[in-house]
């Protein structure tokens, strides 16, 4: 399945300005009911949780665990994860089980 993405910063500051939000000690989500009937991604990581090999090894786990979950997820969401300073050196599985845990806290899971 195909994963769409949030690319554009206007679209990520509409989705911070008008969606809710949920967090855990790892991960911040945004959600946003667009009018579309597709889910989109988005993922945004601070310069100060790691160096370049390390955001992109927690945006690569962040997008391959929504793509092998994204059965499960209500469809028409824009979905914004925001990855915080303890998420760097996390394994697969934490990461995975804190993102089923705000998608599940944000009522998205089927």
């Amino acid at each position: 399945m195909r994963i769409y993405r949030i690319r554009k910063n206007a679209e990520f500051r509409a989705v911070y300005r008008r969606g809710k939000s949920f967090s855990n000690s790892l991960l911040v989500l945004y959600i946003y009911k667009n009018k579309k009937n597709i889910n989109r991604l988005g993922v945004s990581i601070n310069k100060r949780v790691g160096n370049s090999v390390e955001r992109n090894r927690i945006k690569r786990l962040i997008k391959e665990i929504y793509r092998l979950n994204s059965d499960n997820i209500k469809v028409g969401y824009d979905l914004v994860f925001i990855a915080r300073n303890l998420s760097k050196g996390r394994n697969y599985m934490e990461i995975g089980n804190s993102i089923k845990n705000l998608i599940k806290k944000a009522g998205l899971w089927k």
